[in-house]
């Protein structure tokens, strides 16, 4: 997403991974998401012991993770990857976020609406010069984006995570559903309806899908995933370490998604306007699918592996 913001867009920001959480066991069930894969076993070597930057180790306990039967590579031992930290659903959900993005710059007087940081320093700005009713027009999108990380971190507890079984598909069903009112939203709505139901909606995806096979991602902005990609790719090189070769392909992989998606995001909202997010819905529907389709051979491993199975 580009860093400069014509009205009340965010800016890309930077992403901050945790420190290296050591070693799990490789037998630990992947959280409460209904499948039975196993965590990711952290492997020793340069890229593991960074000092908490997004090319460390990210977080190795998510709860309400579905497993599937992605492997996390080379470098790591062959274990059951949960889907929700898939490449695979990180590129789907980067061509989502790339594709919000060229929808709202065109459709919606040039604004970015997956990430606040122009919304905080415009507000700023315009208090400064003592426009106070410009500067609480920004306010809505933030509350809107905090709103957003409320309802991802209640879909995470542990008793709402075991009730609904699946959190990280609840998650995105309501980011489907949000979208599809947003694309019967008519093109002579206010601006901020559909900029505060999008900051919303991208605040859920992006505070619910964070770990991208062991380290820290963003689906929602590219600037941290293009320093992560180039970051992994100089250790690779340099320290000739094969996770960071694996890493820096991973996240090469999600960018590309994400300027994937603002080229088709930007195309469909040139010929079909503002029904043109009912595209992104269409892409949330295929991770359901891919959800659904990993814990189905999720379950058919112990069957692979048992005699005559």
């Amino acid at each position: 997403m580009s860093d400069a913001t014509p009205q009340t867009g965010g800016h890309s920001e930077q992403q901050h991974s945790p420190p290296a959480t050591g070693a799990t066991e490789p037998g630990a069930a992947a959280g409460s998401d209904g499948a039975m894969g196993r965590r990711p076993v952290e492997q020793p070597g340069p890229a593991a012991t960074g000092t908490g930057d997004a090319a460390g180790r990210g977080d190795a306990t998510e709860p309400g993770a579905a497993a599937g039967p992605a492997a996390v590579g080379p470098g790591a031992a062959e274990e059951v990857l949960p889907t929700d930290r898939s490449v695979r659903l990180g590129i789907l959900l980067a061509l989502v976020g790339g594709g919000l993005d060229a929808y709202t710059f065109i459709s919606r007087g040039g604004v970015f609406a997956n990430a606040q940081s122009g919304n905080v320093v415009l507000m700023g700005v315009a208090a400064a010069q003592r426009h106070w009713w410009e500067a609480l027009g920004h306010l809505p999108a933030v509350v809107a984006f905090l709103a957003g990380v409320l309802v991802a971190e209640t879909l995470r507890r542990p008793r709402v995570a075991a009730f609904l079984r699946r959190p990280a598909c609840v998650a995105m069903v309501l980011e489907c559903v949000v979208l599809a009112v947003v694309g019967l939203i008519p093109a002579s709505a206010p601006d901020a309806l559909v900029t505060v139901l999008i900051a919303f909606m991208a605040s859920v995806q992006m505070s619910t899908f964070r770990t991208l096979v062991d380290t820290v991602y963003n689906s929602t902005m590219t600037t941290g995933n293009l320093r992560s990609a180039m970051q992994n790719a100089y250790e690779a090189v340099v320290g000739r370490s094969a996770d960071a070769r694996r890493r820096a392909r991973h996240f090469a992989a999600v960018v590309l998604a994400f300027l994937a998606g603002a080229f088709g995001g930007g195309w469909l909202t040139f010929h079909w306007g503002v029904h043109a997010v009912w595209a992104a819905c269409v892409v949330l529907a295929a991770g359901l699918v891919l959800f659904v389709h990993d814990e189905r051979m999720a379950r058919r491993l112990p069957k692979a592996g048992s005699p005559g199975g």
